[in-house]
């Protein structure tokens, strides 16, 4: 049986991400900060019959990530699938014009260096074993700049272009690196159902056969800069 470790993982996007791949015969190893979040996520997989288990690390805390990361590679013995999708939170965005080198930190520190660790936890079994897959979520800004989320736009850039790299150099061995970039306020019942964008993610991860897409489908980003 296979194993995702969903790093980031909340009671929305997270949760529906959860419910996919464990529908499909996938165990859950979820990783947050908050462990009242995280029983709650436990809980309700558990009611699916999906086997699942909780890790608490804080994202900017490394040693602390490592060590879960590490700890649910114990607990299930191997991870076969990585998901990174930390909460973006955008109080600490920053306007292009407002951008500032501490604003930048912030959003390294809290996203790409923790992404960047998580790959480093988890690819070397991948290659080793000719399989496995690396799932970056973002948001639009990573592919679109928007200027209201101009800290947000160089650190998700320079993720993307982790990701693009780790795709070029890993297809030919087994090992899937996909991106999906979101356009959408994340919220049930909407276009940003977190639901339809977990099935995005399997479908993607499924199909296995290009790096990226933008959710939803056909977005037009001029439509995200109305406004501002």
């Amino acid at each position: 049986m296979k194993t995702i470790a969903i790093v980031g993982a909340g009671s929305g996007l997270g949760l529906s991400i959860a419910k996919k791949f464990g529908e499909k015969g996938f165990r859950v190893a979820t990783i947050a900060r908050n462990s009242e979040k995280l029983a709650i996520i436990e809980r309700k997989l558990k009611e699916l019959n999906i086997e699942t288990q909780s890790f608490v690390a804080d994202v900017t805390n490394l040693a602390a990530l490592k060590q879960a990361i590490q700890s649910a590679k114990k607990a299930f013995g191997s991870i076969d699938v990585l998901e990174f999708s930390p909460y973006a939170k955008e109080d600490i965005f920053t306007s292009v014009l407002e951008t500032k080198p501490q604003s930048v930190v912030d959003i390294m520190n809290s996203y790409l260096l923790a992404g960047i660790l998580s790959v480093n936890e988890v690819l070397p079994d991948m290659i080793s074993n000719g399989s496995g897959a690396i799932l970056f979520t973002t948001g639009v800004s990573t592919i679109f700049p928007l200027p209201y989320a101009g800290n947000a736009g160089i650190v998700g850039a320079g993720m993307r272009n982790y990701a693009l790299n780790l795709h070029n150099e890993l297809k030919e061995k087994g090992v899937f690196i996909g991106h999906l970039s979101i356009g959408a306020m994340i919220q049930p019942g909407t276009e940003g159902d977190p639901d339809l964008i977990a099935e995005a993610w399997y479908n993607l991860y499924e199909n296995n056969d290009h790096f990226e897409e933008v959710f939803p489908p056909g977005l037009d980003p001029t439509i995200l800069l109305g406004g501002n």
